[in-house]
């Protein structure tokens, strides 16, 4: 017969005066727990994935992302607007080409540790 584990400790925790000094460290602001949440969002779509990766070492306009994507425009369109708005990604104008690319170095290096964490397990 399996013995049954009790998942509560027969002592109660009072915390000692180290466990409580680390706790004000412990505590994430709720606008920054919002923002982290709203990026972890925008990494749940795998269109929006894909087009993350399509934008890791390049930029891409518009039409090119339609292409890679095999999806319309105006559907491509609709995602990189709500990527632009978390700033995931950034635009540039060149005449009437818009070209987008990844905002900054750490949305680069939070995709491809995501990234080699999942393929870790793969």
């Amino acid at each position: 017969m399996e013995k049954m584990i009790d998942d509560q400790c027969d002592d109660t925790c009072h915390g000692t005066e180290l466990h409580s000094d680390n706790l004000a460290n412990a505590r994430m602001e709720e606008p920054t727990a919002m923002d982290l949440a709203e990026m972890f969002k925008a990494l749940g779509d795998p269109t929006r994935v894909k087009m993350i990766y399509a934008l890791l070492d390049r930029e891409l306009c518009v039409h090119d992302l339609c292409q890679v994507l095999d999806m319309a425009q105006s559907a491509v369109s609709h995602q990189l607007r709500y990527l632009r708005n978390v700033r995931i990604v950034k635009r540039r104008k060149a005449g009437k080409t818009v070209y987008y690319s990844l905002d900054d170095d750490h949305v680069k290096e939070i995709f491809i540790q995501t990234l080699q964490h999942v393929q870790h397990y793969a």
